[in-house]
C-alpha cells in the first residue's frame, strides 16, 4: 500500500521514502526521537500506556507588554480585574489543552496556579502544573500561560491595541524519562 506525503511516496512493505531529500524523509530521520512521527512520518498520539506514573512537574512563563498609560489604566478597567481574570483563565485552560492541541492526552492534573504581576514594561505570567501520571504536563504549564496573556489583551485592547504578547517559554520541568529541564535566565 503507498500514500503520498507532499513530494514523498511511503511504502508499508519497504517502510522507506522514494524521494530521500525531501521533507517527509528529514522526519522519518527523526522518528526516534520527535516522538509524534511514527515510522513512516505519519503522526501519532505516543502510546504512553507501558510507561511508568511518576511526579511531574512545569514552569512556564510569558510577558504581555503594554504602553506606561495603559499599563496605569488597568487596575480601573471597567470589565473588572484583567489579572485575576487572566489567572482563571489560565488555571481553565491547563485543564483542556487536550481538547486544543490534538495529540496530546487527556490528563488528570493534581494542581495549577497561575501568577500575574505588572512589571516595568506590562504583566508578567508565570504558571505551574503537576500531576502524577505517564507523561508531563509542559503543554499545560504553557497553555495555562499562553491563555491567561490572552486574556490580558482581550481585557486591555480597547486601551490600546499594540499589546504584546511576548517570550512564551518552558522555564522548568521535572519529571519522566528525560528527566529535568531549568531555563538559564
Amino acid at each position: 500500500m503507498k500514500r503520498t506525503t507532499g513530494k514523498t511516496t511511503f511504502s508499508r512493505q519497504a517502510r522507506k521514502p522514494s524521494n530521500p531529500g525531501g521533507s517527509a524523509a528529514r522526519v522519518e530521520n527523526f522518528s526516534g526521537r520527535l516522538t509524534h512521527y511514527d515510522p513512516l512520518g505519519r503522526v501519532r498520539m505516543v502510546d504512553i500506556s507501558g510507561k511508568p506514573a511518576t511526579e511531574r512537574m512545569a514552569r512556564a512563563s510569558v510577558l504581555v507588554k503594554m504602553k506606561p498609560s495603559t499599563l496605569r489604566a488597568v487596575p480601573r478597567n471597567p470589565k473588572g480585574n484583567p489579572l485575576e481574570i487572566a489567572r482563571i483563565a489560565g488555571i481553565a485552560a491547563a485543564k483542556r489543552t487536550w481538547e486544543l492541541i490534538p495529540l496530546c492526552h487527556p490528563l488528570l492534573l493534581t494542581h495549577v496556579d497561575v501568577e500575574t504581576e505588572f512589571c516595568q514594561n506590562g504583566v508578567k505570567i508565570k504558571s505551574e502544573v503537576r500531576n502524577q501520571g505517564s507523561t508531563g504536563v509542559e503543554m499545560e504549564a504553557l497553555t495555562a500561560a499562553a491563555v491567561a496573556a490572552l486574556t490580558v489583551y482581550d481585557m486591555c485592547k480597547a486601551l490600546d491595541r499594540s499589546i504584546e504578547i511576548t517570550d512564551l517559554r518552558l522555564m522548568e520541568k521535572r519529571g519522566g524519562k528525560s528527566g529535568s529541564y531549568r531555563r538559564l535566565k
